[in-house]
């Protein structure tokens, strides 16, 4: 088309639905749970809003990230990658607010957007805490699946910090109860609770591990997987789990992981 010349706004959308389609086909060849996320979703449109024409894998990451969301909403408990819905605990939001770990933390925009107070939910209320770490536990999962699609043009993408994040301020939301909320704490240990904070952190764990070995998928990953790595860090969670964290160690290499 020459230079100048506006495309017809129909030509426009026929093209904007054209690539949908295909990164949708790539989204079904190359991610098959990545995929069920949209089949499980009833408004589909809600899933291809996210997806423009010029980045197709970050696109469908977030399409995945959010429609999770949109997900476990509307079932009233966290979609997982295996398709079942774990239920919510009840009375998660009684506990003591996620926002009081902030200042462990430097102010990223992670922090920033999860437990600044004002900001996201997941500020106030662990429900949604657990709601970010399900998410961005699909969003990575989606970007390993579909990085054959990456382009060196990308340059480093953030792929694995928010997961390493959410499961930064999990890890320090369990310390911080146990040194100062006995009643957060002894709720964390409940039953319906400690199974549920397990489930979802196992199967960060293997997500987060299933990234080490691709280059240039996180900008800040390495400060976030450090605190996870650091066992100083890990006596709450490891009462609630059972057993230590498990430490992706190979994601802290100078080939994997970023600063």
């Amino acid at each position: 088309m020459a230079a100048g010349v506006m495309a017809p706004a129909g030509a426009v959308e026929n093209r904007s639905g054209s690539c949908q389609a295909q990164a949708l086909r790539e989204l079904e060849r190359l991610s098959p749970q990545g995929f069920a996320v949209y089949r499980a979703i009833g408004d589909k449109k809600f899933f291809t809003n996210w997806i423009s024409c010029n980045r197709a894998q970050l696109d469908l990451t977030t399409a995945v990230h959010e429609s999770v969301h949109h997900l476990s909403a509307s079932k009233n408990g966290y979609y997982l990658i295996d398709g079942r819905v774990l239920p919510r605990p009840p009375g998660l939001a009684r506990l003591a607010p996620p926002r009081l770990i902030a200042s462990n933390f430097r102010n990223d925009t992670y922090v920033q957007t999860y437990l600044r107070p004002g900001a996201a939910t997941s500020a106030a209320d662990l429900t949604y805490l657990l709601d970010e770490l399900n998410a961005y536990t699909h969003d990575l999962n989606v970007a390993v699946n579909l990085v054959s699609l990456s382009k060196p043009s990308d340059g480093s993408i953030s792929n694995r910090d928010g997961l390493g994040a959410l499961m930064s301020f999990v890890m320090k939301y369990a310390d911080t109860a146990k040194q100062s909320n006995p009643a957060t704490w002894s709720a964390l240990k409940s039953p319906g609770t400690r199974q549920a904070v397990r489930t979802l952190w196992e199967q960060a764990e293997k997500v987060l591990a299933s990234s080490c070995g691709i280059p240039r998928f996180g900008v800040n990953d390495r400060h976030y997987i450090s605190f996870i790595c650091n066992s100083a860090n890990g006596d709450a969670l490891r009462e609630i789990l059972g057993r230590s964290a498990q430490c992706p160690r190979s994601c802290l290499g100078t080939t994997s992981a970023s600063r």
